[in-house]
């Protein structure tokens, strides 16, 4: 497999101008997201072709995702606008998605609360940490996130049969995903508490004087 690629907060602060490509992608993402709980909602769900084309932006929108960071990162448009941006985009689609097919009875409300608890958690450890590091992506929490997408957009779809029971299976896949990767992170997160040059000095500065 591939190296993990670095978290974009990890980047260091750059000049790039915040009206640039990247962060026009991220912005039209924010902008699909209350045009795809319209059609997803619309006729309660029943009307299939609003369903196809709920998909649709769906998909867009996770495309605009998958590009808009390594675009930023490799012609150098790495913005604190778009380390803010970025994650608030992905927390809404994901959210109002999942929100979205409880309301329609597609998914349980306690899994939409799970995995919106662990994405909204490890947002809060993010801040936690960040005066002492940052917690690249892991290939378990790339993998987590691309079997939210597929089980997501599964589930958006007028599926049945055959496929409908696939659908059932990845999205559970990415349930354990979710879980299991959020407490690697909390786990990882407290090791670097204690850990970091930060800590460390700190550490030492409250030790009495030999």
């Amino acid at each position: 497999m591939s190296a993990v690629t670095p978290d974009p907060a990890a980047t260091p602060p750059q000049t790039a101008r915040v009206m640039n490509v990247a962060n026009a992608l991220t912005m039209l993402r924010l902008a699909l997201v209350p045009v795809f709980a319209a059609v997803l909602l619309y006729a309660d769900g029943t009307d299939t072709q609003a369903r196809i084309l709920a998909g649709l932006t769906f998909a867009v929108a996770v495309v605009t995702d998958r590009f808009d960071g390594e675009i930023a990162r490799r012609r150098g448009l790495v913005t604190n606008f778009g380390k803010l941006a970025d994650p608030i985009a992905d927390k809404a689609l994901t959210g109002t998605a999942l929100v979205g097919l409880s309301i329609l009875a597609e998914l349980p409300w306690w899994l939409t609360a799970v995995i919106l608890a662990r994405e909204v958690g490890v947002t809060v450890l993010r801040f936690w940490v960040i005066r002492h590091g940052v917690i690249p992506a892991s290939r378990g929490g790339k993998l987590k996130t691309l079997m939210q997408a597929v089980a997501i957009g599964l589930y958006v779809l007028p599926l049945s049969g055959l496929l409908g029971t696939v659908r059932w299976w990845v999205m559970a896949i990415a349930l354990v995903l979710t879980v299991v990767t959020g407490l690697d992170y909390v786990a990882r997160a407290l090791t670097l508490r204690r850990t970091s040059p930060r800590a460390i000095r700190a550490r030492l500065a409250r030790q009495p004087p030999a």
